[in-house]
């Protein structure tokens, strides 16, 4: 399985003209594979991770994971795309208060018939160290632990690409490290291919591949930033 994506650009109508947003983005990622997205703010990183993960279409290019070339899908078709292959986590961990870290993480699977649920959503909530708080309530958990849940619930139906929309930046330096260690776990063990935008760069660094994007280009970055 791969992630390919070919010449993408994404632009909206402005009064002086069209505003170019993404212009010529390019890269693919195999299982397994982390990659980290920095940039300045309005940079287009949360429009390359929408794109991404289908929830907006380019104005040009293609993404493709695997066989499936996600921009032609639409309907009960590009559902199924989103809930089978995809996970998404988010700044805000959009945890549903009135479930359990359990419930939870339950939730996504859901649409689709199957037995093994809750032994699936338990694995996973110990595998992120949750063992202990599997019947908390969202505001019983502590900020990093909410983000724990919520890397649970997006890995729940096995996706084949996890998207993470700064994902640490509501956290502390240390918790924000503890959980960037334990997004390169799981995409090892699980060969996930997995994309994270950031404007931290220590964390950024904590990932396989970094890049930079700016006037609407990806430019990849060294460990050192440069």
């Amino acid at each position: 399985m791969k992630l390919i994506v070919e010449d993408l650009a994404k632009e909206y109508p402005s009064p002086t003209g069209a505003l170019k947003i993404l212009n010529g983005v390019s890269f693919e990622l195999s299982a397994g594979e982390t990659l980290a997205v920095s940039g300045p703010s309005g940079s287009g990183k949360s429009t390359l991770l929408n794109i991404l993960g289908s929830l907006d279409r380019p104005t040009s290019g293609r993404v493709r994971l695997g066989e499936t070339d996600v921009a032609s899908l639409a309907g009960d078709a590009l559902a199924r795309f989103r809930s089978r292959c995809v996970g998404f986590i988010f700044q805000d961990h959009h945890l549903l208060p009135q479930c359990t870290a359990l419930e939870n993480v339950i939730v996504p699977t859901l649409a689709a018939p199957g037995e093994g649920r809750g032994a699936r959503a338990r694995e996973l909530l110990e595998r992120v160290g949750l063992a202990e708080r599997l019947h908390a309530f969202p505001a019983q958990l502590s900020g990093g632990e909410r983000q724990r849940v919520a890397i649970a619930r997006a890995m729940v139906n096995a996706p084949s690409l996890l998207l993470c929309d700064e994902p640490t930046g509501n956290l502390d330096r240390d918790t924000g490290r503890r959980i960037g260690d334990l997004f390169v776990e799981l995409a090892s063990e699980k060969a996930v291919m997995l994309v994270v935008v950031t404007h931290d760069p220590a964390f950024a660094r904590r990932f396989e591949r970094c890049a930079e994007l700016r006037d609407g280009r990806l430019a990849p970055r060294g460990p050192d930033g440069g």
